[in-house]
């Protein structure tokens, strides 16, 4: 109580000076309109100022959660997507997977049954001969090996490693991978990396006759790893081998693989039928 007494002795005047503001302030709002109101304005944007603040802060924390949810629903967009893209109508009596329709005639086939689950990138090279990256997903989360990567805008590689909680995936940029694919019309070749030029694919094999131009997409086939009609890149530059017309073409690659931090890692439940069926054939 002393100590509290010494205080106020000390700070008399400053305390006096402030409660008299506190009293003027309150007197000015409820007798004078236009000061009042230009009070309670000034106030109502202090106190807008501070929840915006408040707000941008809950927000920031807030974006990993956000991010999340966004990949989440992505990932479940793109399967309903590829249900829709990767059934065949055969005019025929048999199929492997039927489904009821108006013309008993038509069955529905599945050649495929992808899903995608979302991950995150912790670790990635771009510099090496083969290149890779390490993303935040493994075993426990339904992740295996030779299971397709893909971004939000194009391929990415292939799983190659798996642990319980992560796994390394070999980029496309590497000497190792070789992947099919088309363009628009849907003349088909093969993506290389030329690992002198960390951003960019070439693509091989491509028929004289097919018209290329600068600009055009190249897309996957689903004669890869790959879903089929995933956006590669676009044509940078086109070339003729003299010693069989073939073209080649350099491509800008669709994905940004030195700013890349969110993937998808693609499933295709079919995948293993499809090999073990692919396998025994050429073991015959």
């Amino acid at each position: 109580m002393r100590n509290f007494i010494l205080f106020v002795r000390r700070f008399f005047n400053l305390i006096l000076f402030l409660s008299l503001e506190i009293v003027c302030v309150i007197l000015i709002e409820r007798t004078n309109t236009l000061q009042g109101n230009d009070i309670i304005s000034s106030a109502n944007a202090v106190s807008g100022l501070v929840y915006k603040k408040r707000s941008d802060v809950v927000y920031y924390f807030g974006l990993r959660n956000m991010n999340d949810s966004l990949l989440n629903e992505n990932a479940m967009l793109r399967r309903k997507i590829e249900d829709l893209k990767s059934i065949d109508t055969l005019k025929d009596s048999v199929a492997l997977h039927k489904v009821i329709s108006n013309d008993t005639n038509t069955h529905i086939v599945k050649y495929a049954d992808y899903t995608y689950r979302s991950a995150r990138v912790i670790n990635n090279s771009i510099n090496a001969s083969d290149n890779y990256i390490t993303i935040n997903r493994g075993s426990k989360d339904g992740v295996g090996k030779n299971m397709a990567v893909i971004s939000g805008t194009g391929i990415v590689g292939r799983v190659e490693h798996v642990s319980a909680h992560f796994a390394s995936v070999l980029s496309i940029l590497s000497a190792k991978q070789k992947v099919s694919a088309k363009l628009r019309d849907a003349t088909i070749g093969y993506i290389v990396w030329d690992e002198k030029q960390p951003d960019q694919l070439q693509m091989i094999d491509v028929p004289p006759q097919a018209k290329v131009k600068k600009g055009d997409s190249v897309f996957t086939t689903n004669f890869s790893f790959f879903p089929p009609d995933i956006l590669v890149g676009t044509v940078m530059r086109i070339t003729v081998l003299k010693k069989n017309n073939f073209q080649k073409l350099y491509l800008q690659p669709s994905t940004n693989f030195r700013r890349l931090q969110y993937v998808y890692v693609v499933e295709n439940k079919m995948s293993e039928e499809k090999k073990r069926l692919e396998d025994s054939t050429v073991k015959k």
